[in-house]
């Protein structure tokens, strides 16, 4: 004796359409054949829910069936109860409920047409072509459209001819009873045209694979990780297909001495003990090309930073330029001769604690700490 068709969705009588649809959808992705291989109970499950879902969304078979219960469609009452699927029957519910598990709606085929992959090309540049900006050329492997058959894929006086299996649909569909899916056509893979006669030259896909040469406009203030999109020169479409698109991707070689942080650049400049404490200046060049004197105040400490207004990374496609921060590094004296060790401990002896303020008042307060410290412990 068959189930009643509420029970076996899981609603109530009343149920609308929405939760029909609903409770259908569930019970189909935990019965399906596919996700249950071999289990003929599952299989034998599936085909009650779908039976059940087909009869109560028809409001015509579910009026009929709330009357007359199961009778009403024996001895091919209602035109055969469910097993009568047109356009709009199962394999559409089928599609829409499991085509993302499928990977997703497939298209109708555009005559064996299919677009071709992206392509990835990864490129180096130094700080200073990122500064200016340079037009490159490169050279890439990849599949363009064959010039024998102009992307068509037949020999030269031929045409591929309409699947003679799915008669240029791509798909091919399998009934049973009530039970009916659409697959790929498996004699034109989907593309819904043949080729009888290939082209010599690319062995019927339509494209070939050469060395292209292409060029690259690399703009001013580019960043290191930026990706370029070169559209439609990526692979060649199959068959006449539109390309993919090719990508160049963009790192910015480390350099000997700026250090890039987006459009401002720093940069450590040693300088003498002398010229620290006596003051001075130094020329340094910026990635422009240019020498620009930075001064040295009396007294400079190690690690103080001068900024150079406007003299960093341009920023990408914007009139505004960064700025260059140069961060001075005080070198002790190494090697010294005896004159000039006698010199600086005659300095040292000379020397007061306004000469080394942050030394002397450092061992200063550390004292004073440890003494306080000791004063609470005990």
């Amino acid at each position: 004796m068959k189930a009643d068709f509420y029970e076996t969705l899981g609603v109530q009588k009343g149920a609308d359409e929405k939760e029909l649809k609903s409770a259908f959808r569930k019970l189909a992705m935990q019965f399906h054949p596919d996700r249950n291989p071999g289990d003929h109970a599952c299989e034998h499950k599936f085909k009650e829910i779908n039976e059940a879902y087909e009869t109560l969304k028809d409001p015509q078979k579910r009026a009929a069936y709330d009357r007359f219960g199961h009778a009403a469609f024996e001895h091919g009452g209602m035109n055969g109860g469910a097993q009568g699927f047109g356009a709009g029957g199962f394999a559409d519910i089928f599609e829409d409920i499991f085509g993302d598990m499928m990977g997703g709606r497939q298209r109708r085929s555009s005559g064996g047409r299919e677009r071709g992959a992206d392509l990835r090309y990864n490129m180096e540049i130094t700080l200073e072509e990122a500064f200016s900006g340079k037009t490159a050329q490169i050279r890439v492997p990849a599949s363009i459209s064959c010039s024998e058959c102009s992307g068509s894929g037949a020999k030269p006086g031929t045409q591929p001819v309409t699947c003679s299996m799915c008669n240029g649909h791509g798909k091919v569909r399998a009934t049973q009873g009530f039970f009916s899916i659409e697959r790929t056509c498996p004699q034109c893979q989907g593309r819904g045209q043949t080729i009888k006669d290939p082209c010599p030259k690319c062995a019927g896909q339509g494209r070939v694979t050469e060395e292209r040469s292409l060029s690259v406009n690399i703009p001013a203030g580019i960043e290191d990780g930026t990706r370029i999109r070169l559209a439609n020169e990526g692979e060649a479409g199959l068959r006449g297909g539109p390309s993919g698109d090719l990508y160049i991707f963009l790192a910015v070689k480390p350099h000997e001495f700026f250090q890039r942080d987006g459009a401002d650049l720093y940069c450590k400049v040693p300088i003498s003990m002398t010229t620290a404490a006596l003051g001075g200046s130094f020329e340094v060049t910026t990635l422009d090309g240019t020498q620009t004197k930075v001064k040295v105040p009396e007294g400079t400490q190690n690690g103080r930073q001068f900024r150079l207004k406007g003299k960093g990374m341009p920023v990408l496609r914007q009139p505004n330029i960064g700025d260059l921060y140069i961060q001075t590094v005080v070198e002790t004296p190494q090697n010294l001769s005896r004159r000039q060790r006698e010199l600086l401990e005659e300095f040292e002896q000379l020397s007061s604690k306004d000469n080394s303020p942050q030394s002397s008042g450092f061992f200063a307060r550390m004292k004073d700490f440890f003494e306080t410290f000791g004063e609470h412990r005990s």
